[in-house]
């Protein structure tokens, strides 16, 4: 069964093709374009898709895609999951977090594990026993940089850079480095509060930012870039076996 997967997040909307598990294809898209949506459910067969948005763009993707596949789930906060979701407000739980949650314990097979997920905003989420327990929202790189040079009326608007483990020794670099060393810290500071000797958890990375830090951060699994979408090609199979759609 080949699916079409929609992710729509804060800055990108990414499409893709995963057929029997395997990802074929995908494209990072400034806007949805049911123009690609179509040219992929012809050449691939695509027979079900799953939409996700974090930016209230999901219904009318939905719409969109009606009159190419058999099926269309909208994937909310409040779908079927094949996994439990132990969160007090699930209703207000973003799509993304599950996703990755749901990638990691049925993609990777890892039942406990912290996964950092690095894209507009930095997440740190829990699995512990193949549940989702919840976790904790920051601010992500790209904010960190926007915020110093919005809220001052001289610092400059810079971007990310490998953090070095120095000083700098110009604005530019004194930036960099204090919101690269400092997500760094940030990362660091979690793993080693969730992950001692004795916690049994894995280190999942995950998320645009995430290449920045491979080489600083130790004994982490660096998920595949499109965790998300494996997570969402596990729940749309799981809705289509529950006769959900």
């Amino acid at each position: 069964m080949a699916n079409l997967i929609v992710d729509e997040g804060n800055t990108l909307c990414k499409i893709a093709v995963v057929d029997s598990k395997e990802l074929v294809c995908d494209y990072a898209l400034a806007e949805f374009d049911v123009s690609v949506a179509k040219e992929l459910v012809e050449k691939y067969a695509v027979t079900h898709a799953i939409v996700a948005s974090t930016r209230g763009g999901a219904e009318g993707i939905c719409q969109s895609l009606k009159g190419l596949v058999d099926k269309v789930l909208h994937f909310t906060s409040m779908t079927d999951v094949p996994i439990e979701v132990e969160y007090a407000s699930r209703v207000t739980l973003g799509t993304d977090r599950i996703a990755t949650a749901v990638g990691t314990v049925k993609g990777l097979g890892i039942t406990d594990a912290l996964i950092v997920d690095m894209g507009s905003a930095i997440t740190f989420d829990l699995v512990e026993g193949g549940a989702f327990k919840g976790g904790n929202i920051s601010l992500g790189v790209a904010m960190r940089f926007k915020a110093l040079h919005e809220h001052t009326a001289a610092l400059p608007l810079c971007s990310a850079t490998e953090p070095n483990g120095g000083v700098g020794h110009s604005t530019v670099e004194a930036i960099e480095q204090g919101v690269m060393q400092g997500v760094l810290y940030e990362i660091e500071g979690y793993i080693s509060h969730f992950c001692g000797e004795n916690s049994g958890k894995s280190v999942i990375f995950c998320g645009g930012d995430a290449e920045s830090f491979v080489n600083r951060i130790k004994n982490a699994i660096f998920a595949p870039r499109k965790l998300s979408f494996t997570g969402l090609n596990e729940i749309l199979e799981y809705n289509v076996k529950k006769g959900n759609i």
